[in-house]
């Protein structure tokens, strides 16, 4: 009996002491509309959450998302580079200027113009042949396409990676809940069985067990609450919010989560995801990168333009004049082969992710359908007949007419088929959620980034 109070006044202390360290150490109890926030202390109302809302945060605020926007802007950018032109070269330059103390002044005059000085105007201009532009041009625009498709595969994964945290902290509230309903509920049978005690019906180590089995469910259901608490700053973690401090309540149950229906495909005809897209796309990119450099053996055209002032003769002389370099040493080989090996790789990246991708149908397929299966019995056929085999139990116990052991088997198994109810309705939504986003072609998720 003393091990019993023991026990409940460690736990009464904690409860103290996680009051008093407020929201950041107290959890919340529910992460439903249905479960009552009796564990939030006095601090503001929590916050109220959907699963649709901390998407539109995430797509909004996530740190990796914002990442790989930047990144298809650098590669917008550097499609501009790739249509200009070469700027021309101008040069200017003054020959036979006296040091000696000597005049430059001519019969035209001491002015400047009319000077001995020999004048050259210049332009350069740089042409690029061999379809050089053309390769450059097509690079960018396949790097463009491929960073467009990362941001759509990125949102994709994000997508499913809220979902999950979100289904996750919305699990372990309800793990809570479940536990302290356990508890409630063999505190309950602890205060008849203390007129039981009294009338001389049971013994006190058989009121103690129920006692101490009570006190393990609290002990358990505290342990839930710190859980859940973690699963819901993962959640912000997630919508990019700089001081998460866990302090909402999820605005959908797990049932709600569940759709009636999700979308399938054939494996024969699968769809052209985003990740799919990026490596379609930085292939061809390489492909136009092994053809510019293969064109740049070939050398480029400099054409110039002259212009001669050279007094005091007053002769104006114009000229032109076309230089490229000599591929006598260097052919670039190293770059043509590098290039090349850079196309190989992206060929066979292109394979791996085909492939990949009509393994993750299949597979979250496979894991729906059981997800599915297991949900739906439990919710028809397990969890029925336990909640009517403990209230049997309880009954009788009460009136009884059946031993501690039974009632303690009863309420154990009754809290276990209850978790495990929560953790098949959690399977089911991450499933599903799964599936649909192995069957999210580019279409639907380019669409959802705002990118053109």
């Amino acid at each position: 009996m003393n091990t019993v109070s023991g026990v409940r006044k460690r736990i009464r202390r904690l409860g103290a002491v996680m009051l008093l360290a407020g929201p950041a150490i107290m959890p919340a109890r529910a992460a439903t509309a249905e479960i009552p926030f009796q564990s939030i202390p006095a601090v503001g109302t929590p916050e109220r959450l959907s699963l649709a809302e901390a998407k539109r945060l995430a797509y909004e605020h996530n740190w990796d998302l914002l990442a790989a926007k930047s990144d298809v802007d650098l590669a917008a950018a550097q499609t501009i580079v790739s249509r200009e032109f070469p700027n021309p070269l101008l040069s200017w330059s003054i020959s036979k200027v006296p040091i000696n103390g000597q005049s430059a002044a001519t019969i035209e005059g001491p002015g400047f113009w009319a000077r001995s000085y020999d004048t050259v105007l210049s332009i350069n201009q740089l042409f690029e042949i061999g379809g050089k532009r053309r390769d450059r041009r097509m690079s960018a625009e396949q790097g463009l396409l491929a960073e467009q498709a990362r941001l759509a595969d990125a949102r994709r994964v994000l997508d499913l990676g809220v979902t999950k945290a979100y289904v996750a902290a919305v699990q372990a509230a309800l793990n809570a809940q479940t536990l302290h309903d356990s508890a409630a509920s063999l505190r309950h049978e602890a205060d008849i069985a203390a007129v039981r005690l009294q009338a001389g019906d049971i013994s006190t180590a058989d009121k103690s067990q129920i006692e101490i089995l009570a006190d393990r469910f609290e002990l358990d259901a505290l342990s839930a609450e710190a859980d859940a608490l973690q699963k819901r700053i993962s959640v912000e973690n997630l919508i990019g919010r700089p001081l998460p401090t866990g302090h909402w309540v999820a605005a959908d149950t797990l049932e709600g989560l569940v759709e009636p229906r999700v979308e399938d495909s054939d494996l024969r005809n699968i769809p052209r995801r985003p990740d799919l897209i990026e490596a379609e796309a930085t292939l061809q990119k390489t492909e136009a990168d092994l053809r510019l450099q293969k064109a740049l053996r070939i050398p480029d055209l400099t054409l110039v333009g002259m212009y001669e002032h050279n007094p005091p003769t007053g002769d104006q002389t114009i000229g032109l004049g076309l230089s490229f370099p000599l591929p006598l040493w260097n052919q670039n080989r190293g770059a043509i082969e590098a290039a090349a090996a850079a196309r190989t790789q992206a060929a066979v990246q292109v394979d791996k992710i085909s492939g990949q991708i009509a393994a993750d149908i299949s597979s979250a397929r496979a894991a729906f359908q059981e997800a599915a299966t297991r949900h739906e019995n439990y919710v028809r056929i397990i969890r029925p007949k336990s909640a009517q085999i403990v209230k049997t139990i309880t009954y009788a116990y009460e009136k009884g007419g059946t031993s501690l052991l039974d009632l303690l088997t009863a309420q154990r198994a009754d809290n276990e088929v209850r978790l495990a109810a929560v953790q098949a309705a959690a399977d089911l939504a991450i499933t599903q959620a799964a599936l649909k986003a192995a069957l999210t072609g580019i279409e639907t998720t380019a669409a959802k980034t705002g990118n053109k």
